[in-house]
């Protein structure tokens, strides 16, 4: 199925969602790669609130025209990375739409169930497809300790997609499926 969605995404709305359905998402997403994901764990307070928001895997190309930033490119980085602590991400910030390629483990589809969240995987060289679906970049933070990829981006987007279910919070993977 396909579905339009507007974030933040609703627990109902998330426990629809299958494996293998196609999304695409309105609202504010924010990118965040293996150093964002240690620091915002660590941290005690952060000015953005990610529950209200989608995770996207992300490091993208950024350029400064005057005083605002624009989105160059913005395709997914391998997921698995975060795999060592993507579990302990989303029971801290409640997220409920994670975005990015290539799959999770064991931890985070259990997280995915836990907590109602699924994992969407966009095709990995369509970065200049996807920085056409954001309309708006609402901030960034840690881009002078982490620099331009590591650093935390929130995105206002537009019909972000499309985006594959690949994991679902009924405890279903398409990596399983291929596995077997």
């Amino acid at each position: 199925m396909d579905y339009h969605l507007n974030l933040p995404l609703k627990q109902d709305e998330v426990k629809k969602l299958k494996v293998g359905d196609i999304i695409y998402v309105t609202g504010t997403i924010f990118t965040a790669r293996d150093e964002a994901h240690h620091i915002m764990l660590e941290s005690k307070n952060i000015s953005f609130d990610p529950s209200k928001m989608g995770l996207f895997h992300c490091g993208p190309l950024m350029k400064k025209d005057k005083s605002k930033w624009k989105v160059v490119s913005a395709g997914p980085t391998t997921s698995s990375r975060m795999e060592i602590f993507e579990d302990k991400f989303i029971e801290k910030f409640k997220i409920s739409l994670i975005i990015g390629k290539g799959g999770m483990g064991k931890k985070t589809k259990k997280a995915l169930q836990k907590y109602i969240c699924v994992y969407t995987s966009y095709t990995g060289g369509a970065g200049a497809l996807a920085a056409e679906k954001v309309e708006d970049v609402k901030g960034v933070y840690w881009l002078d300790e982490l620099g331009m990829p590591e650093a935390v981006w929130i995105f206002n987007v537009k019909e972000f997609g499309p985006l594959v279910v690949a994991m679902d919070s009924n405890n279903n993977s398409i990596y399983d499926n291929i596995n077997k």
